[in-house]
């Protein structure tokens, strides 16, 4: 006979009430090892802003750079 599953307990980023129906918010990426998750509250997470899409932000971000001149 099994153990029932364990509901994970995580903090909330709005109201930092802990929680055990997180609901994941956002995504951090980091270019030297693991990212991690951010989580909310159900009663917190619809006033979370959703971050900006990064394949938006790279179109949007910077102007094209000018040809550079060969000399």
């Amino acid at each position: 006979m099994s153990a029932p599953a364990r509901r994970p307990v995580r903090m909330c980023v709005r109201c930092g009430a802990l929680t055990r129906e997180p609901v994941t918010v956002s995504e951090v990426h980091a270019g030297s090892g693991p990212g991690f998750n951010v989580y909310a509250c159900p009663e917190c997470a619809p006033h979370i802003p959703r971050p900006p899409d990064a394949l938006d932000l790279l179109a949007s971000g910077r102007p094209e750079a000018p040809e550079r001149e060969r000399g």
